[in-house]
């Protein structure tokens, strides 16, 4: 890989936000599932019906923001009259006592609100969090880290916001978007060329078409079948540089298996292109945030 190679590299664009019915979709779910069957009963019996208060959702530790959105539905399913400030904004860098939200209205509707729109944010945050580390370790090459389906039931279209929050790309959002074809497909297929020939003969032309290969021999055999993308699978270092040498930037690149905060800059530099790592989504913890009601 070049100097050039790298500095071709495009910076990840700053995502879009999920439309909001998704976030409503998730949010309410949330909200049914924490109200139970009688809503909450301690804000109701403590906090007068009429209070009003503020509060601050700030964060106690360093890390990257994601999630405000739904925090904000959090709220506003609550009481449409909350007034929801949102201080930062998602892919911030965040340092300890950094305020992130205010919230005014009804003591009562903030109260009931805010668990769930912290743990939407705690969630999302350490998610985007653990990308910018991985990412971060990729600087300097032209690979960019992917996330997996291995994600969250119910949550993958917003564990996949967070990635790209992060600086992370999506891979596949589920099993309709793209052809994967694994090494149980390529077993029943009869082999890598006659699964990729099925797959091309099958897929539209916007479909992508990628195979998982395990050895530089059914490398050249995918690349002779024309797919498009090609999954490394448990490669070493060696092995990933002579494939990206083999391959002379015929197929995308993605290498997948043993991808570790300690391993994934090293894999970066083989020149391959993505960086495929479930633990993005499923290792990461929670950014710390806290909400505090204003006293005085």
């Amino acid at each position: 890989m070049t100097a050039a190679d790298a500095a071709s590299r495009p910076p990840a664009p700053r995502p879009a936000p999920l439309p909001p019915l998704l976030v409503e979709d998730m949010v309410r779910a949330a909200l049914r599932e924490d109200f139970g069957r009688a809503g909450d009963v301690t804000s109701a019996a403590v906090v007068p019906e009429a209070a009003e208060a503020t509060a601050v959702m700030a964060s106690r530790e360093h890390g990257v923001l994601c999630g405000a959105d739904f925090g904000r539905a959090a709220f506003a399913a609550q009481d449409a009259g909350l007034s929801v400030e949102l201080l930062m904004r998602d892919g911030a860098r965040v340092a300890p006592g950094d305020v992130v939200m205010r919230i005014s209205g009804n003591a009562r509707a903030i109260l009931s609100g805010e668990r769930v729109a912290l743990n939407f944010m705690c969630h999302l945050s350490g998610i985007a969090g653990m990308t910018a580390r991985f990412a971060e370790k990729l600087s300097g090459t032209r690979a960019h880290v992917a996330c997996t389906r291995k994600t969250t039931p119910g949550l993958r279209a917003a564990e996949k916001y967070a990635v790209r929050c992060g600086g992370g790309v999506n891979h596949r959002f589920g099993l309709d978007d793209a052809v994967l074809i694994k090494d149980n497909h390529i077993a029943v297929a009869g082999g890598v060329a006659a699964a990729v020939t099925a797959a091309r003969a099958y897929a539209g032309h916007l479909c992508a078409i990628e195979v998982e290969v395990d050895t530089l021999a059914q490398l050249e055999e995918a690349l002779g079948a024309g797919a498009t993308v090609i999954m490394l699978d448990n490669f070493g270092l060696e092995d990933l540089g002579r494939a990206v040498e083999i391959n002379a930037g015929r197929a995308v690149l993605e290498a997948s298996g043993g991808v570790s905060l300690e391993t994934v800059g090293a894999i970066g530099k083989t020149g391959v292109d993505v960086i495929s790592s479930s633990k993005i989504t499923m290792a990461a913890g929670t950014l710390d945030l806290g909400l505090d009601i204003e006293i005085g």
